[in-house]
C-alpha cells in the first residue's frame, strides 16, 4: 500500500494553542515538525480516567488536543513497541524480554510487509528505518534521550545492557532508544549527530531552522513514570512523569516549529501489568494494551476525542505520511489506520 494511498486528506491551516494561552496561524497544509514523547506503563483508564494523577496530561494538554481514546500498545514489555514506531517491525522473543543481552537480530528471511523474520535485538543494515527514510528525503530527526550522556549510547554488540535498571545519576535505558538498534543508524555518523541527549532539545527548538522534522523523545526512568520509587529517592511514577511534563513540554508548545506546522504526540509504551486489547482489530496487534495518546497540533481541536483504532505502526504511519514516505512494514499493511480527519479536526 502506497503512502499516497493512506495518506489523510490535508489539514487546514488553525490557529495553534500554546503555553501562554495566545495563538498563531499555521502556514502549511500538514505537519512538518512531528514530536513523539513516550511515558511507561500506564494503562488508558489510570492515565485518563477519574481520579487520575496526571492532572496536567488528563486535563491542561487534555483542553488543548485531541485524545485517541482506542490507542493500543502492540507487545509487552517496553522495547518492541518502541521499535515498532521508528520500523514497522514485529515483536520477537528477545525484544520482548527487553533484550537484556544487546544481542544481533539473526535474520532468516524476509516475510510480507518487509517484515524481518528471525529473532534478536539490533536488526542488521537492510532493516529500514523512518529515520533513514527522513534522510534520504532531504529531512532531519533527531533521538533525544535524557541521561544518555554521550550520543548513540548503546551496548557492544553482543554484550550484556547494563542500563536494564536505574542507576544514581543515569537512568537512561537503551531499551528506550529504539535508534540503537538499527545497525543502518549505529553504523552511520548519524548515530552520533543525531542521536543525542536530552538536554540539546531546548536549544534546538529555538528556530525552525535547527527543530527537526522528527523529535523522538525518551525521558529517563524516574520521569517517564517507569519506576517508582526511583533511585535517587524520588517519587517516580506517574504524578512524577506528569509533572516532568509540565515542566518540558511548554517549550515545545512554544516553539516556533510547532506553533508553525508542528504535531506533538504523547503516549505510553504499554499497559501496565500484561493486559491485551481486542485481537484482530489492527494489523500488528494490540498485545500492549490500550493506553491511549494525545495529539496536540495546529491542526487539531481542543477537547476532542477520537475513538477510531491506533497502535504504535499507527503512529509510524501517520509520520511517514506526514512526510510523504512509504509505509514500512506493519505501517503498510491493508487496514492499518493513520491519523486522518479525526485527528485533523481543526476545521471541522
Amino acid at each position: 500500500m502506497s503512502a499516497a494511498a493512506c495518506a489523510p486528506a490535508p489539514p487546514g491551516s488553525n490557529p495553534v494553542p500554546t503555553a501562554g494561552g495566545t495563538a498563531t496561524t499555521g502556514a502549511a497544509s500538514k505537519p512538518g515538525h512531528v514530536f513523539v514523547i513516550n511515558l511507561e506503563n500506564k494503562g488508558y483508564n489510570k492515565v485518563w480516567g477519574a481520579g487520575s494523577e496526571a492532572p496536567y496530561l488528563s486535563q491542561t494538554l487534555r483542553s488543548q488536543g485531541v485524545l485517541l481514546s482506542k490507542y493500543y500498545g502492540i507487545a509487552h514489555n517496553s522495547n518492541p513497541n518502541y521499535l515498532a514506531q521508528i520500523s514497522g517491525q514485529a515483536s520477537n522473543a528477545m525484544t520482548r524480554a527487553d533484550c537484556p543481552t544487546y544481542a544481533a537480530f539473526e535474520l532468516t528471511g524476509t516475510g510480507a510487509l518487509g517484515l524481518a523474520e528471525g529473532t534478536g535485538c539490533v536488526y542488521p543494515a537492510s532493516v529500514p528505518t523512518v529515520a533513514g527514510q527522513l534522510s534520504a528525503a532531504g529531512k532531519t530527526w533527531k533521538g533525544y534521550m535524557e541521561d544518555m550522556g554521550t550520543p548513540c549510547r548503546h551496548p557492544e554488540l553482543g554484550g550484556q545492557d547494563t542500563s536494564q535498571g536505574a542507576k544514581v545519576g543515569d537512568q537512561y535505558a537503551t531499551r528506550h532508544n529504539p535508534f540503537v538498534y538499527f545497525q543502518a543508524i549505529t553504523s552511520s555518523p548519524d548515530c552520533q549527530s543525531n542521536v543525542v541527549d536530552f538536554s540539546e532539545l531546548r536549544g534546538d527548538l529555538q528556530s525552525v531552522a535547527t527543530t527537526p522534522n522528527l523529535s523522538y523523545i525518551s525521558p529517563n526512568l524516574c520521569n517517564d513514570g517507569h519506576d517508582n520509587p526511583c533511585v535517587d529517592g524520588s517519587a517516580g511514577g506517574l504524578a512524577t512523569a506528569d509533572h516532568w511534563l509540565s515542566q518540558q513540554v511548554p517549550a515545545i508548545l512554544d516553539s516556533p516549529a510547532f506553533r508553525q506546522d508542528g504535531m506533538l504526540v504523547i503516549t505510553f509504551d504499554e499497559s501496565e501489568g500484561k493486559t491485551v486489547g481486542p485481537s484482530g482489530l489492527l494489523p500488528g496487534g494490540t498485545a500492549g494494551g490500550r493506553i491511549g495518546a494525545l495529539v496536540l497540533s495546529p491542526f487539531t481541536k481542543g477537547g476532542t476525542t477520537s475513538d477510531r483504532a491506533y497502535n504504535h505502526f499507527s503512529l509510524l504511519a501517520s509520520i511517514e505520511d506526514a512526510f510523504s514516505l512509504p509505509r514500512l512494514g506493519y505501517a503498510g499493511a491493508p487496514g492499518l489506520n493513520g491519523f486522518g480527519g479525526d485527528v485533523f479536526n481543526a476545521g471541522s
